[in-house]
């Protein structure tokens, strides 16, 4: 094989997965990633400063891997390849590629909107810290445009989305959302870890920086943390010269090694998965212990114009209620489960499921009044369980949930 790498933009998406950025060893010739775990690199004196402030670390030679690592590297090349993007930055856990993102664009006497439904680390990192660092911040229902222009201010420097929200898997029509935040002259980003570069690339519909939380699908074999910033070498390089060095949620390369492993079977997964839940949807959908199942790829899904225009797949994640009480289920399910693991966490090989009461969430994070709190029960009634599907035979994740609700 030459050692001439094709363009990621000269690759299908499925090929980008495997062959984004991948470089065999000039050494040895081995294919798969090198795991490179030194800290430190050897260089020439005059070639490298000991200062990152405004230098593009991707253009230094290697030399401390809090800034740079080739393994973590190599990761950033295959995501920014995966989203069709001109760079990525790979840190610690997707909570800290929020955050690099929140503290290098907002100073004190800036504003932040924010969807009023996105993941609970988030949420509470955007309306419990940054306004104690003089940071305002506004929960909006991000799929009402006209909502979302009455919130900005002229301070208003960044818009951050979900879709689909974790975990009532509302959507956020992305390219209306973007027409907005152009009109107001500011950044958009969007937390992508439940539909992966697979099912949606934000990008492509005019959002400025992608959010992953790697440990999720990304990953999918549920032993690596970590997270992903992606979107235009001018932002990115912002981000990685301050948050990505001052902030020390630096990726490890061990961690970056797992997860581009886990990105080889990327595509295949999730197309497995996501026709899992299709059948799963189905198959709850006609129970009679089910009040209600909301799936993006389902016919009947509140936004189904939206998931037909802005998602491949209709994804590996369900949310749906139950007429009995759901403590007792919850109970039920994790004495029954043979298959399915009631757990945290998602985007595993395995599946996973987890009840997310309301009250609990709106307690804990959300803390929803009025009709922001309607808007969510619109979706989740007193509590959703979150269905987090594997790759397991379809026929035995059905024989366990009917161990739990026959």
């Amino acid at each position: 094989m030459s050692d001439q790498k094709l363009p990621p933009d000269q690759m299908q998406p499925a090929t980008r997965a495997l062959d984004a950025g991948l470089a065999p060893d000039p050494v040895t010739g081995a294919i798969a990633p090198n795991l490179v775990a030194s800290v430190n690199n050897t260089f020439t004196p005059g070639t490298a400063g000991f200062s990152a402030e405004g230098a593009d670390l991707t253009e230094q030679p290697y030399l401390y891997a809090r800034w740079t690592n080739p393994t973590v590297r190599a990761l950033e090349e295959r995501l920014a390849g995966l989203e069709g993007a001109e760079d990525a930055l790979a840190t610690a856990t997707g909570v800290a590629a929020a955050a690099a993102v929140f503290l290098t664009f907002l100073n004190a006497g800036d504003h932040l909107i924010v969807s009023e439904v996105c993941y609970a680390g988030v949420y509470e990192l955007a309306t419990r810290i940054l306004p104690d660092l003089g940071i305002a911040v506004t929960p909006c229902d991000l799929t009402d445009p006209a909502a979302v222009r009455a919130a900005v201010r002229p301070t208003t420097r960044l818009i951050h989305a979900e879709t689909p929200c974790n975990p009532i898997l509302r959507l956020t029509d992305l390219a209306a959302l973007s027409a907005v935040a152009r009109e107001a002259g500011v950044l958009l980003s969007v937390d992508s870890t439940l539909a992966t570069p697979v099912i949606t690339r934000p990008l492509d519909h005019g959002v400025d920086l992608v959010i992953h939380s790697l440990t999720k699908f990304m990953n999918g074999h549920g032993d690596a943390l970590g997270g992903a910033v992606i979107g235009r070498k001018d932002l990115i390089s912002r981000i990685r010269s301050r948050a990505g060095v001052y902030l020390g949620a630096t990726l490890s390369a061990q961690n970056a090694w797992l997860i581009l492993r886990g990105l080889d079977t990327l595509y295949p997964r999730l197309r497995m998965a996501s026709q899992t839940a299709s059948e799963l949807t189905g198959w709850l959908a006609r129970h009679p212990a089910i009040a209600r199942v909301t799936w993006p790829g389902a016919d009947d899904h509140p936004q189904r114009e939206i998931a037909r225009r802005q998602m491949a797949l209709g994804g590996a994640m369900i949310a749906f209620q139950t007429r009995q009480d759901p403590a007792t289920l919850a109970a039920r399910m994790a004495d029954r489960f043979r298959i399915i693991h009631y757990a945290f966490s998602l985007g595993h090989q395995r599946s996973i499921c987890v009840h997310i009461g309301t009250d609990e969430i709106q307690r804990s994070t959300f803390r929803m009044e009025g009709a922001a709190l309607s808007r969510w029960k619109d979706w989740a009634g007193e509590g959703v369980f979150r269905l987090s599907v594997g790759l397991e035979d379809p026929a035995d994740l059905i024989a366990d949930l009917s161990r739990v609700l026959d």
